[in-house]
């Protein structure tokens, strides 16, 4: 089967002896066999082996911290969007983020919120209006979190994170917390320098600071009740991915894969949106395996029609018997 460009296998395991001391160190909390349909945006994925709750940036990265020391490597799970989480789960440790405090700053010259990466893009973004707070419009209406926005450089609406952020706080491979600019970011379309060594998983954001302006309220929430619209018009509802792939250079995947004849297809209950080719839909009961299938319809129609090679931009989580 076709290699597909953005994605490398997320395949970790752990002997007895790392499950016990696991186990040890968490206690109660610790889950086990957790299915992770309920934690994803498509509903669909297998169990995970192992699963904790992160309910601040403290206790994120003091589980990371752990896993870390035991000689772990971690999966960290925001708002579960852009991801799809193989139907035999995921081998290892998964923490959901749920670290949600927010902070805003507007006294000072530079008007900033701070946010733990836990935090719900889009209603942060909501916030940010209702206050008079200039900047996140764009981010309205994006599914997932704060720090999957700042992995992936989450874009909309001729808005990024990339135009926004003003520092990112990160959990260093070493334990220790570092502030990362913007530049160090290295931010890219919907990728950064976190996202480019995401196979090692020695980083993890626990907070984002994003640059704000004085704005008049009414005026911001009529232009994100427009980029609502537009979405809604554009885009389908119930339980999808999100983005399936990249856009090409001058071009849109969307419109690829439609001309290309897909638009509709259907492999078992999930489905190539009728709304909008470049998401793929979960009609009810679907598996990852089924979306596996489309992804390499997709990519392998438009490769062979338009010799465009199409990029994931959602991440392939867990175990693909090496069909990518």
């Amino acid at each position: 089967m076709t290699t597909l460009r953005g994605y490398t296998p997320t395949q970790l395991s752990f002997d007895m002896a790392e499950k016990e001391r696991l186990r040890v160190a968490f206690g109660e909390r610790l889950r086990e066999n957790e299915s992770l349909a309920r934690y994803t945006s498509a509903r669909i994925g297998g169990p995970a082996e192992f699963l904790l709750f992160a309910d601040s940036a403290d206790e994120l990265a003091e589980q990371v911290r752990t896993a870390w020391q035991l000689g772990m490597k971690v999966f960290i799970l925001g708002g579960g969007a852009n991801v799809l989480v193989s139907d035999s789960g995921f081998r290892g440790l998964v923490i959901v983020n749920r670290a949600r405090g927010v902070a805003f700053n507007e006294e000072a010259e530079t008007i900033s919120v701070r946010a733990e990466s836990g935090v719900n893009l889009g209603v942060l973004a909501r916030q940010c209006v209702v206050r008079g707070l200039a900047g996140l419009e764009w981010a309205a209406t994006v599914p997932g979190t704060i720090g999957g926005a700042v992995y992936g450089n989450a874009g909309a609406q001729g808005g990024d994170i990339a135009s926004n952020l003003r520092m990112a706080e990160i959990l260093q491979h070493d334990g220790t917390v570092r502030e990362w600019s913007n530049e160090e970011m290295e931010f890219g379309y919907r990728t950064s320098a976190l996202k480019r060594q995401r196979n090692g998983r020695n980083y993890v954001v626990l907070t984002a600071e994003m640059a704000l302006t004085r704005g008049d309220a009414q005026a911001l929430q009529a232009k994100v009740d427009e980029f609502i619209a537009h979405r809604k018009r554009t885009q389908p509802p119930g339980a999808s991915l999100g983005s399936m792939f990249k856009n090409p250079s001058r071009d849109y995947a969307g419109r690829l894969i439609e001309a290309a004849g897909l638009k509709g297809k259907r492999i078992g209950n999930a489905e190539i949106s009728t709304l909008h080719a470049n998401f793929f839909v979960n009609l009810g009961e679907g598996r990852a395996s089924e979306v596996f299938a489309l992804i390499h319809l997709a990519h392998d129609a438009v490769k062979a029609k338009f010799g465009v090679d199409l990029e994931l931009e959602v991440e392939l989580v867990g175990e693909w018997g090496g069909q990518c």
